[in-house]
């Protein structure tokens, strides 16, 4: 039997100030409409040209002309010039700064990032997280993020108070940690969706094309899900792959497993799980290897059953190109059922960017953790030549609608424009060649609601969504691998050689599991798992 651990609830606070325009996120709501609209107008570019004398970076020293260069995830971006062309005669004005994004992609910024960290080179600000190579907690403690709060050079309170100020709690909560500068803040979180919830992406236009609805997906689960792809893979061709998955965020969607924040990168070798009906429900507090657990067993046998039977593309098992594999599919609607990390209203922006209807169905209510308050950050370098600069762009970026907006959806006229009641409504052409990823660069209320939200969406639909999120049991635990860091290194490649295949379904689990998990063993994943434990308990001792 499976042991799970205790979760309880979180008061989250959040903060009306930070809605200085109204806004429209590119995510996604199951449950609430977010066509309700109201009379209040949305920012547009003319009502952000002129914003408020920037506070924060009153004090800095702008005499002299700087370059940022700015390494973002998740982008399709093909042609950013008009853009970037008045971002920096913008960024000029106001801080004397000449903006460089690279636009790392969802398949390529894991190595890229990491490969730029690692070599030295002079980028300025990167976007980091709890679920990337360059994982928030591990690279500051490695000294790869400069110490915004630190004693001897504040910068968030000399460049950065208007953006800091204004963020929820939790968030700020979230984004203390240990580093190498000692206990502090090494990332701006952005202002996003910040509770987990794990969905069905469903292309709703093939389901309907075979005679189903989405209640046939509502009603069922995973393990139920044969007809519907056996009926769809026969009508559609043998080229046609119905399932399309990420197979770590697969395998936690169907056994609810969490991942541990401070946990070993990609291979989660630490879990513990939830009740998918309440996340606040008491289901026992210990850390377990989620591997060899007869949930994880049942869930690799079907998953292997659907990938034999041709309904999962075998390029999914590809750890390099599954990203961007996945993402094609995303948007040529070649796929029925998906697996897709929710953030609220994004079925607007995926149906438009797909050209099908698409609805997302939960597995679980939103949930919030200390992972989930890290799933988007942005970190100064500390390589980068102009820190403070750096944190001045930042605060501008998060506080400033035009600004944020300009580099979300483009140019007005161009990328988008704006409908009757002041919604965004994508040009296709030009949007498909400048797509930067909503949620990774920060302050997402800023932004003009999509066509589709509504007026209010953040007041009355974002910010009670997230609000009504609970925690799990150990909402600030943070493990510590200073001990262990040896043993999750050898666990890392022993993951790579399994952990992928086996939960795409790639590989025979009859012969592969036993294997796997006699390598785990080896390399002493029982030591991690009892000092994980050791902590946990003393973080629920000192929590009471």
């Amino acid at each position: 039997m499976k042991k799970r651990v205790l979760s309880i609830m979180l008061c989250i606070a959040m903060t009306a100030t930070m809605l200085v325009g109204c806004g429209g996120a590119g995510s996604t709501e199951t449950t609430t409409d977010v066509t309700e609209t109201t009379e209040e107008a949305p920012a547009t570019e003319d009502a952000a040209e002129a914003p408020a004398e920037d506070t924060a970076a009153a004090e800095l020293d702008i005499s002299e002309p700087v370059t940022l260069k700015w390494y973002l995830h998740g982008s399709t971006v093909n042609d950013d010039k008009a853009v970037m062309e008045k971002v920096n005669e913008y960024l000029g004005e106001k801080l004397n700064v000449t903006l460089q994004p690279i636009w790392g992609t969802w398949g390529d910024f894991d190595e890229g990032a990491t490969l730029a960290i690692n070599g030295g080179d002079d980028v300025d600000i990167y976007f980091t997280c709890s679920w990337t190579t360059n994982e928030y907690n591990s690279f500051a403690k490695k000294g790869a993020w400069v110490r915004l709060d630190d004693p001897e050079n504040n910068l968030l309170e000399k460049y950065g108070s208007d953006i800091w100020n204004g963020l929820p709690e939790v968030l700020k909560t979230g984004a203390a940690i240990d580093g190498s500068d000692g206990y502090g803040v090494y990332g701006l979180p952005g202002f996003k969706d910040f509770g987990t919830q794990n969905t069905w992406d469903i292309n709703v236009t093939l389901l309907e094309k075979y005679g189903y609805t989405l209640d046939d997906i509502k009603n069922t689960d995973y393990y139920g899900f044969g007809e519907i792809l056996k009926t769809v893979k026969e009508g559609e061709g043998p080229d046609f792959y119905p399932l399309l998955v990420e197979g770590a965020v697969l395998e936690r969607m169907v056994n609810n497993s969490i991942i541990v924040n401070g946990d070993a990168g990609s291979l989660n070798v630490l879990s513990y799980y939830i009740d998918p009906t309440d996340v606040s429900k008491d289901l026992g507090s210990k850390i377990v290897n989620k591997f060899a657990t007869d949930e994880y067993k049942k869930f690799v046998e079907k998953t292997r059953e659907y990938y034999e039977a041709g309904y999962i593309d075998p390029g999914c098992a590809i750890k390099q190109t599954a990203n961007d594999l996945r993402t094609s599919k995303q948007l040529s609607g070649s796929y029925l059922i998906g697996t897709q990390s929710y953030a609220l209203g994004y079925e607007i922006e995926a149906s438009a960017a797909r050209g099908i209807e698409v609805a997302f169905v939960p597995c679980t209510p939103p949930y919030v953790d200390k992972t989930s308050t890290q799933g988007a950050l942005m970190a100064i370098s500390t390589a980068s030549k102009n820190p403070e600069r750096a944190m001045a762009f930042l605060n501008l970026l998060n506080t400033d609608p035009y600004l944020m907006t300009l580099l979300e959806y483009g140019v007005e006229g161009i990328h988008y424009d704006l409908n009757a009641d002041g919604l965004v409504v994508f040009n296709t052409a030009e949007r498909d060649n400048y797509q930067p990823w909503r949620n990774g660069m920060g302050n997402i209320t800023l932004l003009p609601p999509q066509e589709g939200e509504g007026k209010d969406f953040f007041t009355n639909v974002f910010i009670p969504y997230y609000e009504s999120a609970k925690a799990i049991p150990a909402f600030g635990y943070q493990f510590d691998s200073a001990s262990v860091e040896t043993e999750l290194a050898t666990l890392a490649n022993v993951g790579e050689e399994y952990a992928l295949a086996l939960s795409v379904g790639a590989i025979d689990p009859a012969t592969a599991l036993p294997e796997f998990l006699e390598k785990l063993d080896a390399a002493g994943i029982n030591t991690v798992l009892d000092e994980a434990n050791a902590q946990l308990e003393a973080y629920f001792a000192n929590a009471q």
